[in-house]
């Protein structure tokens, strides 16, 4: 049943335009949107076969992506991501995405335990830097104190 859906998204590349149209108004239930161009529709299309077969995002996950939507918004850069509920940091360093998780005892990087995010940033950076400074966290305290 895999290979089935494999094989259709597979075919999209090879569908002229108005197949691809055609196809959007089945898949999404409406016609697609002004002057999206083929290199557009082709992904979106996929995306959303694979969706329809497999089953849609978690609430929990949708939710997490629009928050992270509204923070890019206001403004406050893709290179950081904290998520309070999850207790998890992310940093992106030189095009590589680094995930810390906050423990009762200090902070997991890389399957290691660390006392202090400082340790955690100098191994990622192969200097010495504050870790609350390298993982925004610095930055959030005084924009917080400042309203």
């Amino acid at each position: 049943m895999d290979s089935d859906i494999s094989d259709r998204i597979a075919k999209l590349a090879n569908l002229c335009r108005r197949q691809l149209l055609d196809l959007w108004k089945e898949v999404y239930g409406k016609p697609a949107p002004g002057r999206l161009r083929r290199e557009l529709l082709v992904p979106f299309l996929a995306y959303r076969m694979q969706e329809n077969f497999y089953g849609g995002l978690k609430p929990t996950v949708r939710s997490e992506l629009r928050r992270i939507a509204r923070g890019l918004e206001k403004g406050k850069g893709p290179g950081l991501v904290v998520r309070s509920r999850t207790r998890r940091l992310e940093r992106e360093w030189h095009g590589q995405t680094h995930e810390v998780v906050v423990t009762e005892h200090g902070f997991e990087y890389s399957g290691l335990s660390f006392r202090s995010l400082s340790e955690i940033a100098r191994k990622i950076t192969g200097t010495r830097c504050s870790g609350p400074a390298f993982f925004g966290l610095a930055k959030i305290e005084r924009t917080a104190s400042d309203d």
